[in-house]
């Protein structure tokens, strides 16, 4: 059965182009001349992807998108924007509302059905996602009861975000859109010190969620969130989740006890930075690295450089260090890979 293609698009020429090069390729094309009328459209039609430009009367690509997602029905809806405006300021915004792509006009059908296959195929890989998240959602809340329901649904209707290795999913001072929900690999969050060096102060893997804190205190995010490897996250916007929190006073309490572990979490690393020697400071970071570790606790794969923001210590010290444990027979090294070879050592080791 062929899949329908919503245009949104003020441009005549641009709007029926577009719809005949779909034709060509065996999609069915729906056909918007402005944002009110587009947004109306996906409504009635739920069509399988979203070409929208930005720059339209009535409203604006931004608004289509924004409506669109206040829906379980259209939030899930592939989206790719339309512009001559290629600033990464605009960009930027498009992709933190949930955009899943750019096409800059002019754009040939090559780009163009490249860009549509693409989303439509990660679309797919979005359900194995879901499935997971949401198996390892009932582990998380069971016996919790009320308003897991609707939080299920809520995730089940989102899209995932596709977010590169060392791509910034937001920087300290943004406005938090709502909660971010890992579903694949690992985001750490860090903040920088007046003298530029980095400090890790989390660092979150699948089913993890972010950006709790900044939501429930209505405030901005207070420090910057950055892919450690290839990631996919689903955004659960701020609207609903206040909602569902307000009709849900459990849920509620479910998060306050994420984010009391992520404060705890805070209070130790301080703790460790203020009082700590070198020695012992890697050692509880290791220790804290292998209980995150998605496989094998005592093999997992980590840089010098993240284990030095994690400590708050320079590179070549935690080199240095590192080799000292491997001659002394607690860990062994190979690159990135870490074994540990005596987990007692390291939880006791003196200050």
């Amino acid at each position: 059965m062929s899949k329908t293609i919503l245009v949104i698009e003020d441009n005549k020429d641009i709007r029926e182009s577009t719809a005949e090069i779909l034709q060509l390729w065996g999609y069915n094309a729906l056909l918007a001349d402005n944002g009110k009328t587009g947004a109306e459209m996906a409504v009635k039609h739920i069509p399988d992807l979203i070409l929208c430009d930005i720059m339209m009367p009535e409203l604006d690509g931004y608004g289509v998108l924004y409506l669109l997602n206040k829906s379980l029905e259209t939030a899930a809806i592939p989206f790719i924007f339309l512009t001559a405006k290629a600033e990464r300021l605009d960009m930027r915004k498009g992709m933190e509302m949930g955009a899943d792509d750019y096409l800059t006009k002019p754009f040939d059908a090559k780009e163009l059905m490249s860009a549509i296959e693409c989303r439509l195929e990660k679309n797919e890989m979005q359900k194995a996602y879901f499935s997971k998240t949401i198996q390892s959602l009932e582990r998380l809340t069971a016996g919790f009861g009320s308003g897991v329901v609707e939080l299920k649904a809520l995730i089940a209707g989102r899209k995932t975000r596709q977010v590169k290795k060392k791509q910034i999913l937001y920087y300290e001072g943004d406005q938090p859109l709502g909660i971010y929900l890992i579903l694949a690999g690992t985001i750490k969050t860090i903040k920088l010190a007046e003298d530029g060096r980095e400090l890790m102060t989390g660092i979150f893997k699948p089913d993890d969620y972010l950006g709790i804190n900044a939501l429930l205190l209505d405030e901005s995010f207070n420090e910057t969130a950055e892919a450690v490897e290839d990631s996919a996250i689903c955004l659960l916007p701020k609207e609903s989740v206040i909602a569902l929190l307000n009709q849900h006073p459990g849920l509620g309490q479910q998060f306050i006890k994420i984010l009391s572990n992520n404060v705890r979490e805070k209070e130790d690393q301080l703790l460790e930075l203020a009082y700590h020697s070198v020695r012992k400071r890697l050692a509880q970071v290791l220790i804290r690295v292998s209980k995150q570790a998605n496989n094998d606790p005592l093999h997992f794969k980590i840089s010098r450089e993240q284990l030095a923001t994690m400590a708050g210590i320079a590179t070549e010290t935690v080199s240095r260090t590192l080799t000292d444990f491997k001659d002394e027979g607690i860990i062994n090294k190979t690159n990135n890979l870490i074994d540990i070879l005596d987990i007692d050592r390291l939880i006791k080791m003196k200050n």
